[in-house]
């Protein structure tokens, strides 16, 4: 079949990655008094041992959402740029495991797949981070129900305005935003009309509070300050607190899913529940119910190095929820 043919429930874009998770025993976490702040130390100087290395090769925010809606049933297909060396050879290889198509995806000569390497101390991890200046380039692509943006490098700004300028031709197509960091940093004005275009947006609290430059702690004040931007619909989540959800002028509250077993890693929690959020909504779920999927997701993922080893198939989702605890539920706030 062309690739052309069908229709694409689910179309990513954003860089894709090659981790490389090492995991330190020696090592110390120094934290402010207020504990806003904290920094990951070894010694200077010195051979510092670590226990393992995990190499995970297509993933970074837009492939782990890519393979998250594949499990989903969705129709997945991912926009990205890869280096002609190894690393992207198997990057293809392995989103081709998970049935998402690989078709508009560039792989340019001369340059390398992005490659980072993932410190793992304790449940959460410092990632060390290299974006390779690529040559972005939205596909001429027809028929796509949502498009799921999320990070890219320095360079992108010209391409978020290509991507607008899809959205603005393609009216039907609705746009799931996940900003990364550098998209952050750009800041509001520069991507204006991206979040006028966006119907999901996803964020946590402490990159809620930078986009908006605003320290407020109030759910429902950084949530109409989001939706002020353009999206019509906001999730904010804030790690063991939960998430909220912004949705016609009401928040709703969701716990955490209890945790099956100690986590492992947190990477790709947040890419776990944005991607199941959106594609629940792209499956015909409404937001509150597309609302409770998401932390299940987020916490199988967890119980895994890496951030798509624990994306859960449909059933496997639906078993969670329809087991779920009684104090897992979400309310109005």
């Amino acid at each position: 079949m062309d690739k052309q043919e069908s229709n694409i429930d689910f179309l990513a874009i954003g860089d894709i990655v090659t981790d490389a998770f090492i995991r330190l025993k020696d090592a110390n976490v120094h934290c402010r008094v207020d504990n806003k702040e904290c920094e990951l130390c070894v010694r200077f100087g010195d051979k510092v041992p670590y226990e393992e290395v995990t190499v995970i090769p297509a993933v970074g925010n837009s492939a782990n959402a890519a393979v998250s809606a594949s499990r989903l049933g969705l129709r997945s297909a991912l926009v990205a740029n890869i280096g002609d060396d190894d690393e992207g050879k198997e990057c293809l290889e392995w989103l081709k495991k998970d049935n998402v198509l690989i078709d508009y995806i560039t792989t340019e000569a001369g340059k390398k797949t992005n490659y980072h390497y993932v410190l793992l101390y304790d449940v959460d991890r410092t990632i060390l981070i290299k974006h390779t200046a690529f040559e972005y380039k939205m596909p001429d692509i027809k028929n796509v129900s949502w498009i799921y943006l999320s990070s890219l490098s320095e360079n992108s700004l010209p391409y978020h305005a290509e991507v607008a300028s899809y959205l603005e031709k393609n009216p039907s197509t609705k746009l799931a935003f996940q900003p990364g960091t550098f998209q952050i940093k750009l800041g509001t004005e520069k991507l204006k009309d991206i979040y006028a275009k966006t119907e999901l947006f996803f964020c946590n609290l402490e990159e809620a509070q930078k986009i908006l430059n605003n320290d407020s702690k109030d759910i429902k004040v950084l949530s109409e300050g989001i939706k002020a931007l353009g999206p019509k619909i906001v999730v904010i989540s804030d790690g063991p607190n939960g998430a909220y959800l912004y949705v016609d002028s009401e928040v709703w509250h969701n716990p955490i899913y209890p945790d099956i077993a100690p986590p492992t890693d947190r990477t790709g929690a947040g890419d776990a529940f944005a991607s199941t959020f959106t594609s629940a909504i792209a499956l015909g779920k409404t937001p509150l119910e597309a609302f409770a999927l998401g932390p299940i997701n987020s916490m199988s993922v967890v119980q895994y190095i890496g951030a798509q080893k624990g994306l859960l198939q449909k059933e496997k989702l639906e078993y969670y929820l329809n087991n779920a605890p009684a104090d897992y539920k979400v309310t109005k706030i």
